[in-house]
């Protein structure tokens, strides 16, 4: 025990005395591509060795950066005795700091000739195996440094990530959407088909609300003459983890006064074929089948009523509610406690018949009133319809977007509805009638669209599960936490 602790102690001294920072000038990617502008030019360099081969009086370490991989040549006649002995003491895993002239290799190898190296970090904990890598699932995602140090191409999703951000807020900030931030944790939370994370306030002493949607906020901007607005956050849904679900998950959402859900489709297909060409260089991407999805090009469009009578062969507005539920039903679909009823029926005969077979960009336009609380009514046609649209690419919905309802009086009906049926289901929580006093104010027409910034680069890099494009998805423990008593003395 007291060897260990002394180990422990040295260790701990010789890694405090490692320097604070390095002037790394140039990565790998560009010494590679731009090797004839930087052949015998001396360049500063940093990572992590990844491979470490030694011949004599010679050495050889692969480093690994951000970009890529570049070789680090070390050789005694240069170094000299005593700088060549401690190099040949460095380990995969060590991230060194390196200085040289670039130059090739007999084998052909871009590499850097070092003069001069510092260590910058020592590993204290082997990496995995080179050959394998981390390729169990459950390690990749508990353990994401690990995966993202042995996985080049998850480093690449996951710049790919940080890009597809960056390029929807400048495509956005371009046409004169400004960026607001609303509140993560609300007192009421809007969207009553989804369950809410609660969280408990200990100042105030009462319970609030992990956002399940910035809707109605934002909304609050319009209403106040903001007229072009978006917020790119984190929302909450204490629900489904699947391959294209997570409780916690990154929207976009905006809303421009004076449009409606024309102008979202012409604006969700310009950002979305503007950034796949920023991003991954093409408006063609791959599906995680292989399939080349389209994304610089209309759209399709089909109405959502139309594409579920064409596969059942009926007319489903002419049938009754009940009717439609039994079809539904005799089609092996089980409804949740609660939620017998027609939107679910609809909801669900869709998601059954027609979503799956939506791979190429789809608008699936004009959904029934009673899927949409929030929605205009159709302004030509059937009026039982609404001016609501979502977008599917990859069988998956990317995007759901409105004509906004902007008549108070419709708004506080459809709350009072809402409110009857959550209390049918045992649900008492109120819906936000500040809004409607709000919307009595005057609201202007306005387009609103959310889109599922997850799901859009699962489209944009091929992967098949959320889980692949989320740094660090929500995973179960191995053992249940103990309960947290909190300052208030709430038990949460």
């Amino acid at each position: 025990m007291a060897d260990t602790i002394q180990h422990d102690r040295e260790m701990s001294e010789f890694l405090s005395s490692l320097p604070y920072s390095y002037r790394v000038l140039n990565n790998s990617r560009q010494i590679k591509e731009r090797y004839e502008s930087y052949e015998g030019k001396p360049v500063s360099v940093g990572g992590r060795i990844m491979a470490v081969r030694k011949s004599g009086k010679l050495m050889f370490a692969d480093i690994s950066d951000r970009e890529g991989r570049i070789q680090c040549y070390f050789d005694y006649a240069l170094l000299g005795e005593e700088t060549f002995a401690a190099a040949k003491k460095l380990n995969v895993g060590d991230i060194i700091g390196a200085e040289g002239r670039v130059f090739k290799t007999k084998a052909g190898e871009t590499s850097v000739n070092v003069n001069r190296y510092a260590l910058l970090a020592k590993a204290l904990r082997t990496l995995p195996d080179k050959w394998h890598g981390v390729t169990d699932t459950e390690t990749r995602y508990r353990k994401r440094h690990l995966d993202l140090v042995m996985n080049q191409e998850v480093r690449e999703l996951f710049v790919a990530r940080s890009r597809v951000v960056a390029s929807v807020r400048r495509f956005l900030d371009s046409n004169g959407y400004l960026e607001f931030e609303t509140p993560a944790i609300q007192p009421l939370y809007a969207g009553d088909e989804a369950d809410p994370f609660e969280v408990f306030v200990n100042t105030l002493n009462e319970a609030h609300y992990l956002r399940i949607s910035n809707e109605l906020y934002l909304k609050r901007l319009i209403i106040g003459g903001m007229e072009k607005v978006y917020e790119i956050y984190k929302a909450f849904r204490n629900e489904d983890i699947d391959s294209t679900h997570s409780p916690e998950f990154t929207m976009i959402e905006l809303y421009e006064a004076y449009a409606d859900y024309n102008d979202m489709m012409k604006l969700s297909e310009e950002l979305i074929s503007r950034v796949a060409k920023e991003v991954m260089g093409t408006g063609e991407v791959k599906g995680p089948d292989g399939t080349t999805i389209k994304l610089d090009s209309n759209f399709r469009r089909v109405h959502y009523i139309g594409s579920i009578n064409e596969k059942l062969g009926i007319d489903v507005l002419a049938k009754t509610d009940e009717e439609i539920i039994k079809i539904a039903e005799a089609k092996g679909i089980k409804f949740e406690k609660g939620k017998r009823d027609i939107a679910h029926a609809y909801d669900k005969l869709f998601g059954l018949l027609v979503q799956p077979e939506l791979i190429q960009p789809t608008f699936v336009m004009d959904f029934p009133r009673s899927m949409s609380p929030l929605t205009r009514p159709k302004r030509e046609g059937d009026a039982r319809l609404t001016e609501r649209f979502e977008l599917y690419i990859c069988g998956m919905e990317i995007a759901n977007a409105y004509s906004e309802l902007n008549n108070p009086i419709i708004q506080r009906e459809n709350f009072g509805t809402a409110t009857k049926r959550m209390e049918e289901e045992g649900k008492a929580e109120p819906l936000d009638y500040d809004f409607v006093e709000a919307m009595e104010h005057g609201m202007p027409p306005t387009g609103g669209i959310g889109i599922g910034i997850d799901r859009l680069v699962m489209v944009m890099t091929g992967a098949k599960s959320i889980k692949e494009v989320i740094l660090f998805p929500m995973e179960k423990r191995g053992k249940p936490l103990p309960k947290h008593r909190s300052s208030g003395g709430k038990v949460r």
